[in-house]
């Protein structure tokens, strides 16, 4: 499951990056636009973090890797990417309060991530 949706990801992320490039390019400030491209950049990350803990989780079952971890990152793009690309779509400036909980969720999701690795001797 988490491989398609690291997948899934992979292709908003690359839609929303031409849409920004393409088409937000002349209607919004270069603040605006430097939002959007950490909200893309982030996404990317995330979207391929899901697909290797994916990848891990379908080729190796025995490792039981933790589920949370892999939904604390989709968590995160939700949240802190999805709260950038609000912004420059024109949410309030406020709005960007909730952005470091998105980035917290990525710290959480890797770091559960490491401790169940470490845990397993990997």
């Amino acid at each position: 499951m988490f491989f398609s949706l690291g997948a899934l990801n992979l292709a908003i992320a690359v839609t929303l990056g031409a849409f920004g490039a393409h088409g937000l390019k002349a209607k919004v400030t270069a603040e605006q636009l430097a939002w959007w491209q950490t909200g893309v950049e982030y996404h990317f990350y995330h979207a391929l973090g899901l697909l290797v803990i994916g990848a891990l989780m379908a080729a190796q079952p025995q490792l039981a890797l933790p589920k949370g971890s892999a939904w604390a990152l989709q968590i995160g793009i939700v949240i802190f990417s999805g709260s950038l690309y609000a912004m420059t779509l024109g949410a309030p400036r406020w709005f960007g309060a909730i952005t470091p909980i998105g980035g917290t969720a990525f710290i959480i999701g890797w770091l559960w991530l490491a401790y169940a690795a470490w845990q397993k001797g990997l």
